[in-house]
């Protein structure tokens, strides 16, 4: 009775789902990469020298507020992705999902480590949680440069508990020039070649 009600309408949108999930078509251009990373790496080196050329460590919450016009311009280019995107893959919904856990993740160990009173475990723990989505991503997208972003976060994150804490942000910037910068441009450069 089932197949009865399943029309040639259904059926040829069943059979074109398939046939573009199958072809595992890339869509990742490397442009949040890229604006996350050339942001970030500017918040770390920023921090790093306020910190330990100045000594000042309650302004670094200013400096990481130049996150927050990076988010919003985030939110209205997937917005418009989302809109000009006719097909969306299994790997493209997973790969978001896997950057929202991330998302979720740093917020709760930012107010976990704020009430602990003990900052100097937030690069180390970022460096360590950001190597997880980076991982899967590459994974996903099928992309071993970030797989081996990743590595270099989990390596990093080891080495910056054994430093001072204002070092600690000069590992955050090599973290994302390996991590988004890198990657990014590569993925930039193997999506122009696919398009």
């Amino acid at each position: 009775m089932e197949q009865q009600d399943f029309s040639a309408k259904d059926s040829l949108q069943l059979i074109e789902s398939m046939i573009s999930k199958a072809q595992n078509r890339f869509n990742e251009n490397g442009h949040l990469y890229l604006l996350w990373g050339w942001v970030v790496l500017v918040c770390s080196i920023i921090s790093f020298i306020s910190v330990y050329f100045f000594g000042n460590f309650k302004n670094l919450m200013y400096v990481w507020m130049l996150t927050i016009p990076t988010v919003i311009y985030q939110m209205i280019y997937l917005s418009r992705v989302k809109k000009s995107t006719t097909v969306r893959t299994y790997t493209d919904d997973i790969n978001n999902y896997v950057w929202l856990v991330f998302v979720i993740m740093g917020f709760l160990v930012g107010i976990i480590i704020g009430r602990s009173g003990q900052p100097q475990l937030f690069n180390p723990l970022i460096l360590m949680l950001y190597g997880m989505p980076t991982f899967l991503s590459g994974i996903i997208l099928k992309f071993v440069p970030l797989r081996i972003g990743a590595i270099s976060c989990w390596v990093l994150a080891l080495v910056s508990v054994f430093i001072p804490y204002e070092f600690s942000f000069l590992l955050l910037a090599l973290a994302v020039i390996t991590t988004w910068i890198v990657p990014g441009y590569l993925l930039r450069s193997r999506f122009q070649k696919q398009h």
